[in-house]
């Protein structure tokens, strides 16, 4: 994972590069990883449980941007990286609402995708805690209407 950027429509291609040179070698041992995904960028909350906000903001902290490690990879034989600004982490298991929609990444698609999940969440009266994770499947190179993007809500 990776912390502290603080454009949110370019943090994805700042974060991109030093990520994936953790996995492409540059880390202890020199271990090339499969590359995964989704890539996931979410806002640093000030406090875990807080309302999701209608736009994708940096955190206090700015945007966390993480890459999904290889099944087999795990925080016992995980590399460790050689960039101080790439941190490991595991994430425990969660059930999140999913929204899934194609194109270019904007504020303006992000926005409107996630206020259609949130009208579904509470029609449906299920809540939802923290952060809105934008999670990416796809390389730079894939043609905007070829490309799965997601937004994932934390469930209560």
């Amino acid at each position: 994972m990776l912390t502290g950027l603080r454009q949110c429509d370019r943090t994805g291609n700042r974060a991109f590069p030093i990520l994936a040179g953790y996995i492409f070698g540059k880390n202890k041992g020199e271990r090339k990883l499969a590359m995964t995904a989704p890539v996931t960028q979410a806002p640093v909350p000030a406090k875990l449980d807080m309302t999701a906000p209608v736009t994708q903001s940096a955190g206090p902290d700015g945007i966390l941007v993480q890459f999904v490690l290889p099944k087999d990879i795990n925080m016992d034989n995980a590399p460790l990286p050689l960039d101080a600004r790439v941190r490991l982490r595991e994430v425990p298991p969660k059930q999140v609402a999913v929204i899934r929609y194609s194109g270019f990444w904007s504020q303006a698609n992000y926005a409107r995708h996630l206020a259609e999940l949130q009208a579904a969440l509470r029609a449906a009266n299920i809540t939802w805690t923290g952060e809105p994770v934008l999670s990416r499947y796809n390389g730079p190179m894939t043609l905007w209407f070829m490309r799965r993007n997601e937004i994932w809500l934390n469930l209560d």
